[in-house]
């Protein structure tokens, strides 16, 4: 079974204990220099989060085979050592390498444009909480896996290093909170949540700063560690999102990417819009940011629409754990169409939380077709 599906109800627990904590102890709310405070958590961000999660799940699924396939026929080929299975020395080993490797990885995704393009799925929300950590991109898988192939040829198995890697994973889903304050010692030597609240501001000193996934170590051998200030972060990035469409989320800055290729003039240029650091590719350079001028994208969502947005992002959670119960009991079709009924519902309600009129015609359409697509998926997992 898919690790996922049980991490999944925890993830969710965790948020929803987030938030009454949140509630209790400032009434959702946390100070602002200079006066004033702002929210914690806010509804269409946190849904809108949620189904970039959700997204991610069903997006990565169809793929995941091929990744781990490619890993393990290095490993096959060109494996230089054997690592025994019960020794314990050797699971942690692994776990420093391919957190090691997960440093480089991320730093490359914050460095070249063509990798921040899916990266930057996870930096669109201007609120830091655990629902950000569900903002986990669809289209990261096609080159992360090159930074791992290393540890194939240092012969860890196939086994080790899918498990490693969701250790390194689940990992990082409890620094995404601001409630948590430094923690001294361990923030020297591990990510904590004050490290990676420097990760994801904006502001001119977090740009580009802390990378590491369980140690914080990295950054300081390397020179990107920034430790966090004794002012509010300003979250997100310098060019915000302004949409809650999952989809968009997604492929936004691909779009750009696309834009500024075709702009460019000559193969030089054209190149340096792919691959040169995103912060200032063409030569320029970014202007210092002034925390007075940030504001959050925020939309109001009337109480009736967020009951049915509440409702049928439930049914997208459990849809999810279908689908990824059943994905291999599945003909490559059906998963096909699960997935692209399920994308269809994350899209619709997005839309009519932001008020756009294809939104209730997607979501009317979704649930007519929906007694045909049990109907194609009936006999397959389901009976």
């Amino acid at each position: 079974m898919n690790p996922i599906l049980y991490a999944i109800p925890i993830f969710l627990l965790m948020i929803a204990i987030e938030w009454a904590w949140a509630w209790k102890l400032r009434g959702n709310r946390t100070p602002q220099a200079g006066g004033g405070s702002r929210r914690l958590y806010d509804f269409a961000d946190t849904i809108g989060s949620i189904h970039i999660g959700v997204l991610s799940r069903v997006a990565v699924a169809f793929p995941r085979l091929l990744t781990v396939g490619l890993y393990f026929l290095v490993h096959q080929q060109f494996a230089v050592a054997t690592w025994d299975l019960q020794n314990p020395l050797h699971w942690a080993s692994a776990l420093l390498i391919y957190d090691f490797f997960y440093y480089w990885k991320h730093r490359a995704n914050h460095e070249v444009r063509l990798m921040w393009a899916g990266h930057i799925t996870h930096h669109n929300s201007e609120y830091f909480n655990l629902s950000t950590a569900l903002r986990q991109s669809s289209t990261t898988f096609l080159f992360d896996w090159m930074f791992y192939l290393p540890m194939a040829v240092m012969g860890v198995p196939v086994q080790m290093f899918v498990v490693v890697a969701l250790i390194d994973l689940v990992y990082q889903f409890w620094v995404h909170t601001e409630l948590l304050p430094k923690m001294g010692w361990f923030d020297r030597i591990f990510v904590s949540p004050s490290n990676h609240r420097v990760h994801h501001g904006q502001d001119d000193y977090c740009l580009d700063k802390n990378y590491g996934g369980i140690f914080i170590v990295w950054d300081r051998v390397f020179g990107t560690f920034a430790e966090e200030r004794d002012q509010p972060i300003a979250y997100g990035v310098r060019t915000p999102l302004q949409s809650f469409n999952p989809l968009w989320g997604n492929f936004h800055y691909y779009a750009l990417i696309w834009h500024d290729v075709r702009s460019a003039a000559g193969w030089a240029a054209k190149l340096e819009a792919v691959f040169a650091p995103p912060s200032g590719w063409h030569g320029e350079k970014l202007e210092p940011f002034d925390a007075a001028l940030f504001k959050r994208h925020e939309i109001m969502v009337g109480t009736g629409l967020r009951w049915y947005v509440t409702v049928q992002h439930t049914l997208n959670i459990l849809g999810v754990c279908i689908f990824l119960y059943f994905f291999k009991q599945w003909a490559p079709w059906q998963g096909a169409l699960a997935a692209g009924w399920m994308v269809c519902g994350l899209a619709a309600t997005t839309a009519l939380m932001e008020g756009r009129r294809w939104g209730l015609w997607l979501e009317v359409m979704r649930w007519l077709t929906a007694p045909g697509l049990a109907l194609a998926l009936w006999g397959s997992g389901w009976a």
